[in-house]
């Protein structure tokens, strides 16, 4: 049972989430670049990915299993922010 990544509304919005993140740490020191930045972009894009992947799964079990990865992706980038904006 693959699903049609374009259709999913929470594909769209990881894909803002992913921009957002960007446009949010494009404008962070420069000191902060090639640490927690680095962390943080790549939070943000495991996010998508996570559901893409699993859009391409045979299965709604697989497919529900990586949906669950991007959960705790967003509970990653989540604590991440935090650590940034506080």
């Amino acid at each position: 049972m693959m699903h049609k990544v374009e259709d999913l509304k929470i594909w769209k919005k990881s894909i803002d989430l992913a921009k957002s993140v960007y446009q949010l740490t494009s404008q962070l020191p420069s000191n902060e670049k090639y640490g927690l930045v680095s962390h943080i972009k790549r939070s943000a894009i495991s996010v998508s990915s996570n559901i893409v992947e699993g859009a391409g799964r045979n299965s709604s079990k697989e497919f529900k299993h990586f949906l669950s990865i991007a959960n705790g992706s967003c509970y990653e980038l989540h604590t991440q922010l935090i650590l940034v904006i506080e």
